[in-house]
Parts: structure tokens; C-alpha cells; sequence
């Protein structure tokens, strides 16, 4: 995922010092002297969201980024293009703060006027597995479904969407988190249930699912608040 972040700020570079390399290591003699530098420096969390937690699956990468060019009014004037551009990215977030000394001389690098990016990481969040399904009673006879959706600690989880989509069936939790389908037609397979609650979707498949009056206790892998 880092490395589609490298290509994407190189070409990002690309389009506004147009003709001057890019490069991605440590900044050195060969990016003093001429083109742009992005030193990928750390990694960071991803900023809260307006709720006040982190997105899932997300992080930040920070890239010290140097200038070179034949001369230093060229060089200065490239820097300053950078940030503006970096501003007006709704995507990146520009850190103009004072690069420490012992930064560069971690770096073994003659310091020089630099300014932090940072750019948001994302994987999208995988399906959510069936982590605990159990069957107060193992009947089995055709039987409306009973059901009974929780979360953590077996609290109810309420207005849960749960559907059969083989056979075009949904409805919704209570607030004692139980579903109810009083009426199915007689086929050989209910086909997978699937349950969306708080952002997580669980898929049942039709070789778990079972009928009877005794409810379906699904718990969701929700997080805790």
C-alpha cells in the first residue's frame, strides 16, 4: 500500500516540477544539487474523525521533502510551488514546522529548507467473519426463523438489517435485538443470512442455519464503544 502512495506523489511531483527527478531516498548530494526529494520519515496515526475515533484500516505516512536546482532562486521557487500545491490537496496535510538539527545529522545530510507531508493510507476493511453462531436447540423442522442479534457482551444490538437474499427477505432487530421471518416458503435451502449492524456486515451460510422455535444467537464483531 506505501509503495502505490510513493508512485502517486511522484506523479503528484511530476505535475508541478515537471522537469525535475524525483527521488525517494535519503536527501543527498545527487537531490541537493538538482530535483525533488521524498524521504518517506515516519508513520503516524490517522487523524480523528469528527465522532473522535480513527478510521479503520488507515494510517499516515510523513515524507520530508528537499529541493534542488541549478540555482537557489529556482530552488526556492520550486519549494514554494510544492507548498502551495500541498495546501490546496484537500489529501495532504503540510507541516511547516522547524526540521530539527539531529535530523539531519541522522541523516548525515547538509540541512536545508524542507517542509513535512503527510498523506492518508487506506485498505479497505475486509467482510467481517462468522466469530460466535450457536443454536439453542439443534431442531431443525420447518419452522418460521427466530433470531437474536448482539454485540459485545451479549448487549441487544438494535435495528440490525438481516436478509435472506436467495429468498428477497429482510427485516430489522428490536429493540431486545431479535428478528423474526414468520413465513417461508418451502425450499430445500434458505440460502446465507446476512446481518449488517454498525458498520460490519456477517454472512450465516445456508449449511449453519436451522429452524425451529428456539432463536439463532448471531454475535456481532462490532467494536465497543
Amino acid at each position: 500500500m506505501i509503495d502505490e502512495v510513493d508512485l502517486r506523489m511522484k506523479a503528484w511531483v511530476g505535475r508541478i516540477a515537471t522537469e525535475a527527478p524525483v527521488y525517494l531516498g535519503v536527501p543527498d548530494r545527487e537531490s541537493l544539487d538538482r530535483g525533488v526529494c521524498l524521504y518517506l520519515l515516519e508513520l503516524g496515526p490517522a487523524p480523528l474523525t469528527r465522532a473522535g475515533k480513527r478510521g479503520a484500516l488507515q494510517f499516515t505516512v510523513c515524507y520530508l521533502v528537499t529541493v534542488g536546482a541549478e540555482t537557489p532562486e529556482r530552488a526556492h521557487r520550486l519549494l514554494g510551488d510544492l507548498v502551495f500545491a500541498a495546501m490546496s490537496d484537500k489529501e495532504l496535510e503540510v507541516d511547516l514546522s522547524p526540521v530539527p538539527a539531529a535530523l539531519w545529522a541522522g541523516l548525515r545530510s547538509v540541512p536545508r529548507p524542507a517542509f513535512r507531508l503527510r498523506v492518508q493510507v487506506r485498505k479497505e476493511k475486509p467482510l467481517a467473519e462468522v466469530r460466535c453462531l450457536s443454536l439453542v436447540d439443534g431442531a431443525s423442522a420447518p419452522a418460521p426463523l427466530l433470531g437474536r442479534v448482539v454485540g459485545p457482551g451479549d448487549v441487544p444490538i438494535r435495528g440490525a438489517w438481516v436478509a435472506l437474499p436467495e429468498l428477497q427477505l429482510s427485516t430489522r432487530t428490536d429493540a431486545q435485538g431479535q428478528f423474526h421471518f414468520p413465513r417461508l416458503p418451502p425450499v430445500e435451502s434458505l440460502g446465507r443470512l446476512e446481518v449488517r449492524a454498525e458498520g460490519e456486515m456477517l454472512a450465516v451460510e445456508s449449511e449453519v442455519l436451522a429452524t425451529g422455535t428456539a432463536p439463532l444467537i448471531i454475535r456481532m464483531p462490532v467494536k465497543e464503544e
